[in-house]
């Protein structure tokens, strides 16, 4: 009963584990999709544009607390002059683009009060929001759901500098945060007061380790069609629902086992019980006008005391 047991346990176990794996994918697959949509709305932004001027794009009222833009680039000059202030980035000199393209665009975005939602960061608090840069294809204005460039700082580092920042819990220390593309978490120092520095796009905050459980993150301000909170939510009660049905189906299977050996002890002590009953069985002799059991055999041979006397 106890391997019993622990099987069950086991198995508990890696329900959970694989339900918090789905729960992480659908995590990263919701950031990557809310990357295409950003990407849309930044491009919309350049009317008539013109290279390195910044242009701020406008997001729908369901997405208040979210900012982002977009400037337009050559790939040639990105690499020999960089964008010294591009919102809180500093791109430097020797910036390279892969695959090449004549020209790009740097979408900027800031999470503001949707970062909790699509990067959570279990045991750790934001100090500051989701501040991300992504390089796209400047080819066509018009285009959507572009694929990622690579852009990778050759010779000094990207940097990032922090703005509205929350002041540091006392006794602990700021942390870099660097999200990447496939959803990964990298942290590192910062590298003076409230910048970070990196060689590679992606998303980025200031965070600090959490002893108690982090706070719930704050929903964006409810609005009609709010489409996004809805759907966010269902996957919340799927995941719930699905932890509740995983349990419930190993209780009703460890009750299952546990009456079906039951059944198995009843009924072998009942064939025990039977066979008990039933004992040996003598063969049946006649004696006069009625029959009575008879032994087979005679066990031991009869001796006479006399025989034996001296």
């Amino acid at each position: 009963m106890g391997l019993l047991l622990r099987s069950l346990m086991m198995l508990l176990l890696l329900w959970l584990a694989w339900l918090s794996i789905i729960a992480a994918q659908k995590s990263t697959q919701s950031a990557r999709v809310l990357d295409a949509i950003l990407q849309d709305y930044a491009y919309r932004a350049f009317i008539r544009p013109r290279t390195g001027i910044v242009y701020d794009g406008s997001v729908p009222s369901n997405m208040t607390g979210i900012k982002v833009s977009g400037i337009r680039l050559r790939s040639g000059s990105l690499r020999t002059r960089g964008v010294q202030s591009y919102k809180e980035f500093e791109i430097p000199k020797g910036v390279i683009v892969r695959p090449y393209v004549e020209r790009l665009v740097l979408v900027y975005q800031n999470l503001g009060n949707w970062s909790n939602l699509y990067y959570p960061l279990p045991g750790h608090t934001y100090l500051s929001p989701i501040l991300g840069l992504l390089a796209y294809d400047a080819v066509n204005l018009l285009a959507t759901n572009l694929s990622n460039l690579d852009i990778r700082a050759s010779t000094n580092p990207i940097k990032i500098h922090f703005s509205n920042v929350k002041s540091v819990p006392h006794g602990s220390v700021a942390m870099c945060a660097w999200f990447d593309l496939s959803g990964n978490v990298n942290f590192s120092n910062e590298v003076s007061k409230h910048t970070c520095s990196t060689s590679q796009q992606g998303h980025f905050a200031l965070v600090v380790g959490s002893l108690a459980p982090s706070p719930a993150p704050s929903e964006p301000t409810p609005s009609p069609g709010s489409h996004k909170k809805k759907k966010n939510m269902k996957k919340v009660w799927i995941i719930v629902g699905s932890v509740l049905g995983g349990v419930l189906l190993l209780v009703l299977l460890a009750m299952l086992l546990a009456s079906l050996r039951k059944c198995q002890q009843k009924k072998k002590m009942e064939n025990m019980e039977k066979a008990s009953e039933i004992g040996e069985t003598f063969r049946m002799t006649t004696v006069g006008s009625a029959k009575a059991p008879a032994a087979m055999v005679t066990r031991t041979k009869p001796t006479l005391e006399a025989e034996n006397a001296p």
